[in-house]
C-alpha cells in the first residue's frame, strides 16, 4: 500500500469531473487500499479519487472511531430518501483546517459497485449520509466550500494559498 498526495483547494484539478469505471480491476482494488491508507493517515473519514488526482468515480468512507467500518464505492449514485435538510459542520482533507456549516439531506440511498465489481446498495443517514454526499460531490468537481458564501470561500482560498506558498 502507499500513501497518496492529497490535492488542496484551490488546485484546479479538484474541479475536474471523474469518469465512470468501466471494469473493476486489480489496479482499482489497489487504489482503494491506497486511498484507505491515505485517508486514515490524514486523518479523515472520507476520500474521493479526484482528491488524489485520479479521475475515476471511486470513494472511500469510514466514520468509525477505530477504522472498523470501511466502505468503498465505485461509480456511486445517490438517491435522496428524506428531503428534509439538516445542517452539519463539514471539513475536508483538501481544505485543511477549515470547517463550515453545510446543509444536506439527512438520509440517502447509495448504489455502487464494490471492490469486486459487484453491485450493491445501502441506506445511510446522519454523518454517514453527509460523508457520502460530500465525497460524491468531489467526483463532480464540487467542494464543500461551494455551499458557503463567496466571502467565506475567498477568505479560505487566500489563507490556503498563503500557506501553500510558505511550504513551497
Amino acid at each position: 500500500m502507499a500513501k497518496l498526495e492529497i490535492l488542496e483547494f484551490p488546485d484546479p484539478r479538484l474541479r475536474e469531473v471523474a469518469k465512470p469505471v468501466a471494469e473493476v480491476t486489480d489496479a482499482h482494488r489497489q487504489l482503494l487500499d491506497d486511498m484507505f491508507e491515505t485517508m486514515y493517515d490524514a486523518p479523515g473519514i472520507g476520500l474521493a479519487a479526484i482528491q488524489v488526482h485520479v479521475q475515476e468515480r471511486i470513494v472511500v468512507v469510514d466514520i468509525s472511531e477505530d477504522g472498523s467500518e470501511p466502505f468503498g464505492f465505485i461509480n456511486p449514485e445517490i438517491e435522496v430518501l428524506d428531503p428534509e435538510i439538516h445542517q452539519y459542520d463539514e471539513g475536508c482533507l483538501s481544505v485543511p483546517g477549515f470547517y463550515e456549516t453545510v446543509e444536506r439531506p439527512r438520509r440517502v440511498r447509495v448504489k455502487a459497485l464494490d471492490r469486486n465489481g459487484e453491485p450493491f446498495a445501502m441506506e445511510a443517514e446522519g454523518l454517514l449520509a453527509v460523508c457520502i454526499q460530500h465525497e460524491v460531490d468531489h467526483l463532480d468537481g464540487k467542494l464543500f466550500v461551494d455551499y458557503i458564501s463567496p466571502l467565506k470561500r475567498n477568505r479560505i482560498r487566500s489563507k490556503l494559498e498563503k500557506s501553500q506558498r510558505r511550504r513551497a
